[in-house]
């Protein structure tokens, strides 16, 4: 290697009459680390040297494993690889010829070329510059699920790449290799639980896990998605998600309309929903960004409304139970800053189709605020606007109707540093001439709950409100402790069917075994300090120790 070059350089100076001695020594290209060519002492050029090897622009980049975004993490900009060298030195020196004049003979080997350990070592490296256009996460995910503030969607943070087992499986294929050149995924998982609890006919009104001491499947999820790239400004972008769901969680996420005979016509345990139906058109220019969303999205801002590897327990709140779970019908996110967001949308009511009989139309607005250093955050939503009197309607050869509350509901969130974050919801929920209950089931009572027509009414207006709070400790990279404590209230029975003020207090640990496998123990109490509530109105107090896991796919 080193005699061909140094007959490079003996051709090339034979092409002049005499190189000019160069006062600050042969200079080198910058390295990928360097900020501009480093000098080395020595005689000094009259002129720069016009050899390629000089001069980093004229050398092709070469992208290194290490400049690649990985799949679970945000694309960032790294620096560009060192200089590729020409396979024959004798052609520059032919180019040279050409273009060079003839004064210019000497040849500047780059010092990249032979660098040193201590080079090597020594190199300052480039920082690498996240892309995203939001504030900054404010922790880390996993083990803690998500790394944002609430919100949905946030403008300006990077989609999600990550690739489950499925997406590997078909990584190499031709449908797979289809899907990823258009960012599309397809995954889910599966939940189970398993409990022990004091009572004996049914855990409610505690959700999900309403049959005490057995084991359940909670749900099996099966999604398809593609997310819109919200951090460039240069182009409109589109993206989709459709969720199917089957398990027994399918009690608490059924909406009048789709597919909801299962549970208001039959009052099965198990059945399945189409929970997430919504395509997505982001225009880069409204704003600092918009987000048109059209279908049924899951309601906002609550801590709990996520599927079950998103929450940080397996159970859940008295005050999450009662409360909507998703919205159908048109949503606007705009983007102020990176501080301000603010949503309004137009849905057909809580938890209903627009073509259900109960439907009606409703709007809806929302703002989120993330403090400038980060440590705090709101989401607040006006969650329904409209009469807010119960729906009444004859369905399945019965009298008939549906929940149509009106309600606010707002979540803070406190980082008192990465490994310890607090969230604390409260929300007020009126309706006027409801039933005891809330939205009926025309099937069968079962020993579980549910069934058995409409309930009585409830005239003039009630209400219900509440608050809870999480706390999350991140203990490890694959643990974290959860604290959950809430107190509610139901007036007059409208949602619980019990008029009664409610407490609870859980404790649960998360750990997973791997990216695909999580488990997560827990011991709950719940009080119905008025009247029983528990076990069909038969106890007043509930302890369960139980667990769930969850396989993803």
């Amino acid at each position: 290697m080193f005699p061909a070059l140094l007959l490079c350089g003996v051709l090339a100076a034979g092409q002049s009459a005499e190189p000019a001695p160069n006062p600050a020594g042969p200079t080198r290209p910058a390295s990928p680390t360097d900020v501009s060519p480093q000098p080395v002492p020595g005689p000094a050029p009259a002129a720069p040297a016009t050899n390629p090897l000089d001069s980093p622009a004229a050398a092709p980049a070469r992208v290194t494993a290490s400049d690649m975004p990985s799949p679970a993490q945000p694309p960032v900009a790294g620096p560009n690889g060192p200089p590729a060298l020409p396979k024959d030195p004798l052609s520059l020196v032919a180019a040279e010829e050409v273009q060079a004049p003839a004064q210019e003979a000497a040849i500047s080997l780059p010092a990249s070329l032979f660098p040193s350990p201590s080079d090597q070592a020594s190199a300052p490296k480039a920082p690498a510059k996240e892309y995203r256009r939001a504030m900054p996460s404010p922790w880390n995910s996993p083990p803690i699920p998500g790394s944002e503030y609430q919100g949905y969607p946030i403008i300006g943070v990077p989609p999600d790449y990550y690739m489950w087992p499925v997406m590997k499986l078909l990584q190499g294929t031709y449908v797979g290799d289809a899907l990823a050149s258009q960012r599309i995924r397809f995954y889910g998982w599966v939940t189970g639980e398993v409990n022990m609890s004091s009572s004996r006919n049914s855990n409610t009104p505690e959700s999900y896990w309403i049959r005490p001491n057995t084991i359940d499947m909670d749900q099996v999820i099966f999604r398809f998605e593609r997310t819109e790239d919200t951090v460039q400004t240069d182009h409109i972008d589109w993206g989709f998600r459709s969720t199917l769901l089957y398990g027994i969680d399918y009690r608490y996420t059924t909406a009048g309309g789709w597919f909801s005979d299962q549970l208001l016509k039959h009052n099965s345990l198990y059945g399945w929903d189409p929970t997430e139906q919504y395509f997505d058109l982001y225009v880069p220019w409204v704003a600092q960004g918009m987000v048109v969303r059209i279908g049924r999205w899951i309601a906002c801002p609550d801590i709990e409304t996520q599927f079950a590897p998103d929450n940080y327990m397996g159970s859940h709140s008295i005050l999450f139970t009662f409360d909507t779970y998703t919205q159908t019908g048109v949503m606007l996110t705009f983007k102020l800053s990176d501080q301000w967001t603010f949503q309004a949308a137009v849905h057909s009511g809580t938890d209903m189709a627009p073509w259900y009989k109960g439907s009606l139309f409703t709007p809806a607005a929302g703002i989120r605020w993330v403090s400038k250093d980060n440590n705090n955050a709101f989401y607040g939503w006006l969650n329904a606007i409209n009469s807010a009197e119960f729906r009444r309607f004859d369905q399945y050869g019965q009298p008939m109707g549906h929940d149509n509350f009106n309600y606010m509901v707002g979540t803070w969130e406190h980082r008192f540093n990465p490994l310890l974050v607090t969230k604390t919801e409260a929300y007020m929920m009126w309706q006027r001439n409801a039933v005891l209950g809330g939205t009926p089931s025309a099937g069968p009572i079962k020993q579980f709950g549910g069934g058995g027509g409409i309930g009585p009414d409830i005239t003039g207006v009630t209400e219900t409100f509440g608050v809870l709070n999480y706390t999350i400790w991140q203990l490890g990279k694959k643990d974290f402790l959860t604290f959950r404590n809430e107190w509610w209230r139901d007036t007059d029975g409208e949602r619980s069917g019990f008029p009664s003020t409610y407490t609870s207090n859980a404790i649960g640990l998360t750990h997973n075994f791997t990216p695909n496998f999580q488990v997560r123990p827990e011991i709950d109490y719940f009080r119905s300090w008025n009247t029983p509530a528990f076990d069909n109105g038969h106890r007043k107090n509930e302890f369960m120790l139980a667990t769930d896991f969850t396989l993803r796919f």
